[in-house]
This record gives C-alpha cells, sequence and structure tokens, in this order.
C-alpha cells in the first residue's frame, strides 16, 4: 500500500503547485479543492494501513497464543 499512498501524496503535492502556480482565482481554488481531496484520501490510506497492520499483529499474537496451548 505504499505505493498506492506515494502516488496519492504525489497529485496532492501536484495539486499544490498548480495552485500555487495560478494567477486566476478561480483555477487557484479547483486546484486547492484537488489537493484537498486528495488530502483526505492519503489520511484515509494511511490510517487503513495502520488498522491492517495492528490487525496482522492481533492476529499474530492469536496464532502464536493458540501455539502455545496445542
Amino acid at each position: 500500500m505504499a505505493h498506492q499512498i506515494e502516488f496519492l501524496i504525489e497529485r496532492m503535492e501536484e495539486e499544490r503547485a498548480k495552485a500555487d502556480a495560478s494567477d486566476l482565482v478561480k483555477v487557484k481554488e479547483r486546484h486547492e479543492r484537488a489537493a484537498a481531496s486528495w488530502e483526505k484520501l492519503v489520511n484515509r490510506a494511511v490510517a487503513a494501513d495502520k488498522l491492517r497492520a495492528a490487525e496482522e499483529e492481533r492476529k499474530a499474537e492469536m496464532r502464536a497464543a493458540q501455539a502455545e496451548m496445542a
């Protein structure tokens, strides 16, 4: 999932750069909205990765506990 997060971050940074480079107010606002949307996607992807890692750790602990009991 790291590649996905990198892609999302690149798109967010690209939109921020376009917003900074734009002289037209409406275009600048559009790129700022797009950057904000990409940022939300980045945050969701990071949170999902953390949850996935925590779940994998929990399952590994359960398997270890079951192995000790067997």
